[in-house]
């Protein structure tokens, strides 16, 4: 008997010409998650996937931990891969499902026979293998509408494949196959979130994390790596540009009215984050803004901020509110670390009573007074890039 790993492809089966395309993809970000596993044989056939682990010292516990978190991947389940002879199946599948088995209460048998040669009807095979199940595991019941443990035997063209339930995948598009990102983090609950989010559907993200030494320690940005390694654990590697953000902060701070601080600066940001993006090849700027949220996020101040990027803002977390938001921040992981307690730029300099409906000729000529263009260049220059992985 040889274990394996079965993956359902999910939405890329939806692909059609181009389905082979993504699947390419997704066999890439498999392989390179498990590099340090050993090497492994993937094969694509219809909407299934399989991987045979080539070494005896695969590891297949981490190996289904990791696949959790690769994009692209609806479910999948560890199978056993046995000859297509009913003797062999009826003596596997009470064995290789021991474990499952003895924690039911309930369970049911599904057979599914892509060859047509093989003797046994789908009906027949699952009759067998209940039978089979039942003399072994005595307080079993059968139950075909909900049962604890669906037990499924698979007839293919070269080998019966035997498996329990399914563990739910990632979903989501494989990450490259979106394009690629530009995301705007800075050490809240939101953007980790947002990267996530767009991660899912396939797009790879550079990160741009804003400064403001000495108004922001160093443990805030290690506070921006640790969540950036935490969302790597899904999207893969993450380049991250860190811009020194204190001298445009205080000329705002000198130079602009105390209602238009916050907007001024979001405002600095995109236009380096759009020069970032430039030299990196990505399309688009990911926020993790949310409508309405706070001041500088109603739809006049994203309008204002967003009219000076040249490329599109992407904001997934839109039209979520704050619970929404934690909750999937708690599911990947990044909520403990997100709300330790330390300071991010986005609160220096926090103006007490914000301009909530502003014009753009109103930010406009709040920014007269300052060199953008040479400010914007200098912020670039002077970036600090690393790849967190």
């Amino acid at each position: 008997m040889k274990e394996i790993i079965l993956i359902k492809n999910g939405e890329l089966a939806l692909k059609g010409l181009n389905r082979s395309s993504f699947e390419s993809v997704l066999v890439k970000n498999i392989r390179r998650r498990f590099r340090y596993l050993g090497r492994v044989e993937i094969k694509c056939m219809q909407s299934t996937m399989t991987i045979e682990p080539m070494s005896e010292d695969f590891d297949m516990q981490e190996a289904i931990d990791i696949l959790k978190r690769v994009f692209g991947i609806a479910a999948f389940q560890r199978a056993a891969a046995v000859e297509k002879d009913m003797d062999i199946i009826l003596k596997t599948a009470p064995e290789y499902l021991r474990e499952q088995l003895e924690l039911a209460e309930t369970f049911k048998v599904e057979a599914k026979r892509s060859d047509k040669k093989f003797p046994l009807t789908s009906p027949e095979i699952s009759r067998a293998v209940g039978e089979a199940v039942l003399k072994k595991f005595h307080h079993l019941k059968v139950d075909v509408h909900n049962p604890d443990l669906t037990v499924t035997v698979e007839i293919r063209d070269r080998n019966a494949f035997i498996r329990g339930n399914q563990i739910k995948g990632a979903g989501g598009m494989p990450v490259g196959t979106g394009g690629k990102a530009c995301l705007l983090i800075s050490g809240g609950i939101d953007s980790p979130v947002a990267a996530w989010m767009m991660s899912k559907r396939g797009v790879v993200l550079d990160a741009v994390h804003f400064a403001s030494p000495p108004y922001t320690s160093p443990q805030s940005e290690q506070k921006v790596h640790d969540l950036l390694r935490q969302v790597s654990k899904y999207s893969g590697d993450i380049a991250l540009y860190t811009v020194g953000f204190t001298k445009i902060q205080e000329l705002i701070r000198d130079n602009c009215e105390e209602e238009y601080f916050t907007l001024v600066m979001r405002r600095f940001m995109m236009r380096i984050a759009n020069k970032i993006a430039e030299k990196s090849d990505c399309s688009a700027l990911v926020t993790g803004e949310s409508l309405g949220q706070v001041a500088s996020q109603t739809m006049p101040a994203l309008a204002c901020t967003d009219s000076v990027s040249d490329i599109p803002v992407l904001r997934p977390l839109v039209a979520m509110d704050k619970e929404e938001i934690i909750g999937v921040s708690r599911k990947i992981g990044t909520f403990d670390i997100s709300i330790r307690p330390f300071e991010d730029c986005c609160t220096v300099f926090t103006p007490r009573h914000p301009r909530t409906n502003p014009k753009k000729e109103q930010l406009d000529e709040a920014e007269r007074s300052l060199d953008i263009e040479a400010l914007v260049n200098e912020a670039v220059e002077n970036v600090k890039f690393e790849l967190i992985r």
